[in-house]
């Protein structure tokens, strides 16, 4: 199998924040992403899908991918306050983990080729990668 990784960049603000937790606890264990009023970052995705080339030598077509990605993810996190403009963020934490996870439900079965996996950049040194249940 061959595997074919495009990249995308969006910008969103989230706040880190559990219910459960007194505000205290919430910066204790978050710390300034806790911060009441939020704070951003400029997420870079990676979307890695899988298959044998076709004929021509590919396994997807670029340009559906990338609408595919833009049209389900881009469009709806770009610029937005996760916690309050998505709801799948509503009574999710949006961790880097979480989000990675939700872009994956959002892509698998959506693509023109076989998702193999997700990566997402929060900072330059942080990011998560999910590749789906039991894998």
């Amino acid at each position: 199998m061959i595997y074919v990784t495009q990249s995308f960049e969006f910008s969103a603000s989230h706040r880190l924040h559990s219910p459960r937790l007194s505000e205290s606890e919430n910066f204790t264990v978050f710390g300034k992403c806790a911060n009441p009023s939020g704070h951003g970052h400029n997420y870079v995705l990676e979307v890695a899908v899988g298959g044998e080339p076709d004929a021509h030598g590919r396994i997807v077509e670029l340009a559906r991918l990338d609408r595919a990605v833009r049209e389900r993810v881009i469009d709806a996190f770009d610029h937005k306050h996760l916690n309050l403009d998505c709801p799948e963020f509503a009574a999710l934490n949006p961790t880097v983990e979480n989000i990675a996870r939700v872009i994956w439900d959002k892509l698998d079965g959506a693509l023109p080729a076989t998702l193999h996996k997700v990566r997402l950049y929060e900072t330059p040194k942080t990011f998560a990668e999910y590749a789906g249940k039991g894998v």
